[in-house]
């Protein structure tokens, strides 16, 4: 299997996991939903930053999920791809530690956020570009 496959499969997987746990917390999956709306993931926000103020919640939920969507985009488009990939690795790493030390590995494993996370920093070092805009972008600048 060539780079340039693994590269979009790398970076369509891992948008698309973005932007499927933003449409999950605001319910957008329906019955099939893990949270289903916000306020049920501000509550699992609070679940795995248990140290965290009560009144930071709000604010960190939507850096998260302001962050989600514009990885999963930019991911899903190939624009940044190297410093959207890295971003987005540290996310998920950051995502997977907060698991770990408030509920305990298995729940980073079984979601298979530090594989996420892996994938993610792999992605960041493909160099070649691959059905980006980041090559248009690259032409109309020569």
């Amino acid at each position: 299997m060539s780079t340039n496959i693994i590269k979009l499969f790398l970076r369509i997987s891992l948008s698309f996991s973005f932007l499927s746990a933003v449409a999950d917390r605001f319910g957008l999956w329906g019955k099939q939903s893990v949270w289903g709306n916000w306020q049920n993931f501000l509550d699992y926000t609070k679940t795995i930053n248990p140290w965290l103020p009560e009144t930071f919640l709000p604010i960190t939920g939507t850096i998260a999920t302001a962050a989600e969507i514009l990885f999963g985009i930019c991911l899903l488009i190939g624009f940044k791809t190297e410093l959207m990939a890295r971003l987005s690795a540290l996310l998920l790493l950051m995502f997977a530690m907060a698991m770990t030390f408030s509920t305990g590995i298995k729940g980073a494993f079984d979601y298979s956020v530090f594989t996420a996370s892996a994938a993610a920093f792999a992605l960041g070092l493909i160099k070649q570009k691959y059905m980006e805009i980041d090559q248009l972008l690259a032409k109309k600048s020569q």
